[in-house]
């Protein structure tokens, strides 16, 4: 089941809605338990033949988990049990997303006629990745003792099973055990109603209405240097609003039952270098492989090289997690190679001088925004050979076309270049303070007047009067 689609807005969401306030009357657990149920059935509707799996993994690791919690385990048994637990996970995970990868470079490399049909669990590498956070935090003794509907709703809770953000325990099972988050707040569920309509905006409307110009560099034809560009450019503003409008909603229908979920998208094309844009760009994935691969690697603990080493191992491994290509491996390790530069440039290079500051901010604005797009490249492109294709003919202006159609696109991908660049984002607008656990305070009194609902009518009938088709999320598959 997608956001973005009628089902979801007029019959899904109301009735999780009015399930879990009408339930909030009868103590904190009953709407615990109708909210975990509900977000069940969000997921098979997405992928029923998986909820068998998805139940599984929750028992596993909450078994794992509380022999890591509550019994009094030596250290050498929490480590074989910890390092149980991962590998279990791991392998559920490397099975159903990489066997098929696996067996296609074995038959490449020796000849062999390996056949492997494994169809993807919707949502596998949120869930997984959320509960290997769980397990190594309970194995160094930042966890403590839940109940089990508590954490199978943290596992499965509905806005962010399918495309994130990651979850983390710490910040989301207090939430669910807080007795006032069960009964509805005019207040919050009415900004969560706006954010989703912004969100829900972003994709049907932005998102997928520049997705016809992404074919110009990536369709069947071989593309000149302006239609390269083109399509490569929108690309970039298509997965932008698109991953951009589902955080959005995430928020916003989390929002509605009185749950803050974190931020996983902070204007990331306004960042002025590499690392500023994965301090903005799925933010929650960057922490996770901060915290659970890069630092336990060894982070910069041990010089210069070592440092480089981890962030390219951490970065192509974070390709690897979007998906079973070597395209995405291409990919992270561009973006390990652009951190490495980034932090000795940082290291070696002395500051700008003050009055220079500003120029050297928009150089690097720029810099930074196009080294992006050569990465987006390989992100989207069939295979490597593709990819460099595309990215040779952005490098030869020899090749080019630019007649009166090519002349249009590239106007309408400028007016996605200056939303992106200038207009402020919906955290911005509405106020959404996650830390705080506050929303609508740059709002003021506007907030209580009939034209902030007339406002959010409105950009909510145009989200959805742009559902004109199945529309998945990019990170959907992810």
């Amino acid at each position: 089941m997608l956001f973005n689609s009628y089902p979801f807005i007029f019959l899904f969401l109301p009735i999780a809605l009015i399930g879990y306030f009408a339930l909030g009357r009868l103590g904190h657990l009953a709407p615990v338990v109708w909210l975990a149920l509900a977000s069940l059935a969000f997921y098979a509707a997405s992928g029923w033949p998986f909820v068998a799996l998805l139940l599984a993994s929750i028992a596993f690791n909450y078994l794992i988990g509380w022999l890591l919690v509550a019994r009094r385990l030596s250290g050498h048994l929490r480590l074989i049990v910890l390092t149980a637990g991962v590998s279990g996970d791991l392998i559920v995970l490397g099975y159903f997303k990489y066997a098929g990868f696996l067996a296609a470079n074995l038959n490449s490399l020796f000849a062999t006629g390996l056949t492997v049909n494994v169809l993807l669990p919707v949502g596998i590498s949120f869930y997984t990745f959320t509960q290997i956070a769980f397990l190594v935090d309970a194995y160094r003794g930042h966890v403590a003792r839940y109940a089990l509907p508590h954490y199978a709703l943290f596992v499965t809770y509905f806005p962010h099973l399918i495309a994130g953000p990651i979850l983390h325990h710490k910040d989301m099972i207090p939430q669910f055990e807080a007795v006032e988050s069960k009964s509805p707040n005019p207040h919050l569920i009415l900004c969560g109603l706006m954010i989703f309509a912004i969100g829900l905006f972003k994709k049907t409307g932005l998102a997928d209405g520049i997705q016809p110009l992404v074919a110009l560099a990536f369709g069947p034809n071989t593309p000149s240097f302006d239609q390269a560009w083109i399509g490569a450019l929108a690309y970039t503003f298509q997965l932008y609003f698109d991953f951009s409008g589902y955080s959005d909603m995430a928020i916003g229908i989390s929002l509605m039952f009185g749950i803050f979920l974190p931020l996983n998208f902070n204007s990331p094309y306004k960042a002025t270098s590499i690392i500023d844009f994965w301090r903005r760009w799925h933010m929650t994935l960057s922490q996770f492989l901060r915290n659970y691969l890069y630092i336990p690697l060894g982070g910069n603990r041990h010089g210069h090289v070592m440092r480089y080493v981890n962030l390219m191992i951490t970065m192509a491994l974070g390709g690897l997690w979007h998906g079973a290509a070597w395209t995405f491996v291409a990919w992270g390790a561009l973006h390990g190679l652009y951190l490495c530069i980034n932090h000795a440039w940082t290291y070696f290079v002395p500051a700008v001088a003050p009055r220079f500051a500003r120029a050297a901010n928009i150089a690097a604005l720029i810099v930074t925004f196009l080294a992006v797009v050569l990465a987006w490249v390989f992100f989207r492109a069939d295979n490597i050979a593709s990819a460099l294709s595309i990215l040779t003919r952005m490098t030869d202006p020899t090749q080019i076309v630019f007649s009166r159609g090519e002349m249009a696109d590239a106007v309408f991908v400028l007016i996605y270049a200056a939303i992106a660049w200038f207009a402020p984002n919906t955290q911005a607008i509405m106020g959404y303070d996650h830390a705080n656990r506050t929303v609508g305070e740059t709002l003021g009194a506007w907030s209580k007047r009939p034209a902030f609902l007339y406002v959010s009518a409105a950009v909510l009938a145009f989200g959805i009067l742009g559902i004109q088709q199945h529309s998945e999320f990019i990170y959907f598959r992810f």
